[in-house]
């Protein structure tokens, strides 16, 4: 059966990430469904490496780009539909603020939180995003994986090592769809809740910036932003690379940012936070692809 999906050769990546920045993928598919990306991957060599990108947050590529094939899943494994009373069918690629705003639409309670995560359900389900209070796991009845030969799996939460930030996956697995068990609410509420989260995001992160969301974990009985800014690092500089001086945990880039720029000042915020504080900060970030 022929591809319908589209594939393009030496592709520049910074046009599909939120920092703006990345080098380009030696190929870049843009699967036309489910079905169409099992039948690419099945078609790869048997070692090619495969990376993923859903909204590009949470995610900075090198300036040398990535020598694998990259599959681009937003807007491409969009499929949400109800599949019983509060249980919610949702592929890779839909934003996690459309998902929340059909589970509220529906009269459904527990996601309003994803309308604060800046990526795609497959994003949040790998790294167990979160936000106000709230983890992509905590809602996750089922996931269905692809293998490096287009078959598929369905797994349960207890075939992973589910932690803050971190879904560790069997190599060479990826996740294309989730269910998600939700609770009966008020769409009315759940409207409310969303505007208010929104209002609140938008009053402390840069969200009119090119960002990738947070950049640090936050450390057991601390934040991130609070000692990034107790070392006097909003408003540094690493060339087109700047701590936000709205909310000390992102990095902006300015405009004319480098992968290498923002590495180096995810570098320099570590180790001055260190040497100030002695914690050391762990990354959220993604970082891959060759350097220059």
């Amino acid at each position: 059966m022929a591809l319908k999906g589209r594939l393009l050769k030496q592709e520049p990546l910074r046009k599909y990430t939120t920092w703006r920045v990345g080098g380009p993928a030696r190929q870049l598919y843009f699967p036309a469904d489910r079905d169409d990306l099992q039948q690419f991957l099945a078609t790869l060599p048997a070692m090619e490496p495969v990376f993923w990108i859903g909204l590009g947050s949470n995610l900075l590529i090198r300036d040398g780009g990535i020598r694998g094939t990259v599959i681009y899943t937003r807007g491409r494994l969009k499929e949400m539909t109800m599949l019983e009373d509060e249980l919610v069918y949702v592929e890779a690629g839909v934003p996690c603020a459309h998902v929340a705003r059909f589970c509220a639409d529906a009269g459904l309670a527990g996601a309003e939180f994803l309308v604060g995560i800046p990526g795609t359900m497959g994003g949040a389900l790998k790294m167990n995003a979160g936000a106000f209070g709230s983890e992509t796991w905590e809602f996750v009845e089922s996931v269905d994986m692809v293998d490096a030969a287009g078959r598929t799996t369905v797994r349960g939460p207890d075939d992973f090592d589910i932690a803050y930030r971190s879904v560790p996956t069997p190599e060479r697995e990826w996740f294309v769809a989730a269910r998600l068990r939700l609770v009966k609410g008020s769409r009315e509420a759940g409207l409310d809740r969303m505007r208010a989260l929104l209002a609140r995001r938008a009053k402390t992160q840069p969200t009119n910036q090119a960002t990738c969301g947070s950049v640090f974990k936050n450390p057991p009985g601390s934040h991130a932003a609070k000692l990034i800014e107790e070392a006097g690092l909003k408003g540094v500089c690493i060339g087109g690379a700047c701590v936000s001086e709205k909310h000390a945990n992102f990095i902006v880039n300015t405009g004319t940012a480098t992968a290498a720029d923002i590495e180096a000042l995810i570098a320099h915020v570590r180790t001055q936070v260190a040497d100030r504080e002695g914690i050391e900060l762990q990354s959220e970030v993604c970082i891959v692809g060759e350097r220059l």
